[in-house]
């Protein structure tokens, strides 16, 4: 099996179409890694969440799920940015052999924020062509190529391997993916099987007064199985509770000491600013106010204005016509006089009399022109009016646009600082990170004290239970006759007894196996080759015990937390060469507390042969520049991208073939 593509699409902080190329096959050469780099909180998680959730939807093993319903998961992995008429995907492409030939197959997943049915919608494209009978029955058919019981053998992070290197025993969810891994639960499955047809059987054999004793017995422990299930799924809420309320208690242990001291200081200074900038706000709005006082509101009538002006010229022009027509008449009268007596000839006299006569007339027109006077405006009214239009006017208001955008500024000052002081510390918030850290630490003891005594109650059921199993074979071996299916339940027994055997034997011989290449593995990791020279698996709770050369044992607190973390990798690389699956491997946070000599083991000889196809993503701090230098010289990289954060959009940004060196 080979992942070839990932698209997301609107998807936690992925916005948009997100292309991912996953094929390890480039320029026609087979490189294993593919390599994403990404800060903490970037969506390096979020891409393994998307894997898990197109692989096995309602199913998936999610880091954010948490104990939300797959409604309310789907609706918080929409991204918070997604237009309404844009749905959220997930495509997951890969190629599979099937009767000696690659198939190409791709999953996709879409749906809508509060989707209906809860669930997403499934879509199966087998080459180029959908397959609703493969769709119809994925969840099978996924069990075949990747059960989702050994994905987290397969798609683990840092943290899980942090976990398993610092417990002696390996967690309840990894025993159970290393028993389906080595096909040990088969056997466990038949035991079980066999039971429940031996029950049948003697509900046939017993008379009515011993069935009903007897179904009364089952019946009681059915009741107990149902509540050991149910504190089961308690004590799995109860953890998650705790948890969240360590983390709540932890976030408000930082939160009062680090922002307790700033309270103070910060909201004195904002409430200093605010108190100045409605200083500045008052005395701007009296200056416009003053403003406002003298001539600026006659603005406002410009156009009459301009009218009136026009109307005192029209006014005046007539008043001087008036006025000057009977005086130049009789100038002009003794002009012509004047010029007979100098004796001109007629004809230049003529002219003259002709001009004088022309002006009059056009002076005559001015003075009878049809004006109907109103105004009554003087010389001087007329030019004290025209320089307020043309100079203080404009002067007017160029200093009121001033005053206004000056104030507007002033505004928005005051309203950002306004706001800034609303959500800034005040003096009783240090009283309440106080009451914060104590409620959350009260909340914390309260989710350890109800999970302590779940756990309780859990141990009770199940020695009730043990009970009930060893009454109801007494009780069948003492009253119900065994004359018709007498050899069907005595070989039953003896059927158990020999796959409790071969259980033991195939456990033994897978674990040996098994053993082998956990001890192979962590040696080639481990740069202290002499250390260990075995590793053992105890068969019954598959811890890992320790030997070194000559056979003494090694106590695993001799090992640093480096080494341990090695151990672990080295458990998970040995689990899954013995499988015997070709599956792809993807690590999230792969380097936590290595130092610089076992992560250089690591990163040249795990990750390049740890499987097909690894998908490694990772921090700046754990890939760093010399590591990923390291994997180029040895062509192990076939693709690299680069998840660019922006905290101020909460957006991912998937950079190709670009990393952070």
């Amino acid at each position: 099996m080979i992942f070839t593509e990932l698209i997301l699409q609107n998807f936690g902080p992925y916005a948009g179409k997100n292309i991912i190329n996953l094929n390890p096959k480039t320029d026609n050469n087979t490189r294993p890694i593919i390599l994403l780099g990404g800060m903490n909180g970037g969506g390096k998680t979020t891409l393994m969440d998307a894997i898990r959730l197109a692989l096995y939807g309602p199913r998936a093993q999610c880091s954010t799920r948490n104990n939300l319903s797959y409604n309310d998961f789907l609706t918080q992995a929409v991204n918070t940015q997604t237009p309404l008429h844009e749905n959220t995907r997930i495509e997951l492409a890969f190629k599979q052999v099937v009767d000696d030939d690659w198939q190409e197959y791709r999953i996709v997943r879409t749906w809508t924020k509060n989707p209906k049915d809860s669930k997403d919608t499934l879509g199966i494209l087998h080459g180029d062509w959908p397959d609703s009978a493969l769709a119809n029955t994925w969840d099978e058919y996924i069990e075949t190529l990747l059960p989702l019981g050994i994905s987290n053998l397969f798609l683990f992070d840092g943290e899980q391997v942090k976990e398993l290197a610092e417990q002696e025993t390996p967690p309840q969810s990894v025993i159970d993916a290393i028993q389906s891994l080595l096909g040990l639960e088969l056997a466990e499955k038949l035991s079980i099987d066999l039971d429940v047809l031996v029950s049948r059987k003697r509900k046939k054999l017993a008379d009515t007064s011993q069935l009903a004793n007897l179904e009364e017995i089952e019946a009681k422990l059915n009741q107990y199985r149902q509540q050991l299930e149910e504190l089961k799924q308690n004590s799995a809420s109860l953890k998650n509770q705790k948890e969240r309320a360590k983390d709540k208690f932890d976030q408000a242990s930082e939160k009062f000491h680090t922002q307790g001291a700033k309270i103070a200081a910060e909201r004195s200074q904002l409430e200093q600013d605010i108190k100045q900038l409605e200083t500045s706000l008052d005395s701007q709005r009296q200056e416009m106010t003053n403003l406002a006082a003298g001539s600026l509101p006659l603005a406002l009538i410009t156009p009459l204005i301009v009218q009136a002006k026009q109307q005192a010229e029209t006014e005046l022009k007539h008043q001087k016509a008036n006025i000057a027509k009977d005086i130049l008449h009789q100038r002009d009268q003794r002009l012509l006089s004047y010029l007979e007596e100098l004796q001109l000839t007629l004809d230049n006299i003529a002219k003259i009399q002709q001009f004088l006569e022309q002006e009059q007339q056009t002076l005559n027109q001015d003075a009878e022109s049809q004006v109907s006077p109103f105004l009554g405006v003087g010389e001087e009214e007329l030019k004290q009016l025209t320089n307020w239009l043309d100079h203080q006017l404009p002067i007017h208001l160029d200093l009121a646009k001033q005053q206004v955008d000056y104030l507007k500024k002033i505004e928005v000052n005051l309203d950002n600082k306004e706001r800034e002081l609303k959500v800034a510390a005040s003096p009783e918030d240090y009283q309440k990170l106080s009451d914060a850290l104590t409620k959350a630490q009260k909340e914390l003891s309260q989710c350890q004290t109800a999970f302590d005594a779940e756990q309780q109650k859990e141990r009770q059921i199940e020695k009730l239970i043990q009970q009930t199993i060893k009454e109801l074979k007494n009780y069948s071996e003492e009253y119900i006759d065994r004359q018709s299916n007498e050899h069907l339940i005595n070989s039953a027994a003896k059927v158990q007894k020999t796959l409790a055997l071969f259980k033991e034997k195939l456990t033994l011989k897978k674990l040996n196996k098994l053993e082998g290449e956990v001890t192979e593995c962590f040696r080639y990791l481990l740069h202290k080759s002499d250390l260990v020279h075995r590793v053992a698996i105890d068969t019954h709770n598959f811890s890992l015990s320790l030997f070194d050369p000559n056979g003494q044992p090694v106590p695993k607190h001799r090992l640093s937390a480096g080494e341990k973390q090695l151990l672990a990798i080295a458990f998970l690389w040995g689990l899954a060469r013995v499988s015997g699956r070709h599956l792809p491997i993807a690590i999230d946070t792969p380097l936590g507390r290595l130092d610089s000599s076992h992560r250089s083991n690591l990163v040249e000889r795990y990750f390049p042969t740890a499987s097909h196809q690894v998908i490694l993503l990772s921090t700046d701090t754990e890939i760093g520049e010399k590591e990923v230098n390291r994997l180029r010289e040895q062509e192990a990289i076939a693709h690299q991208y680069l998840l660019k954060y922006d905290a101020n959009n909460r957006q991912t940004t998937v950079i190709p073939e670009t990393y952070f060196w």
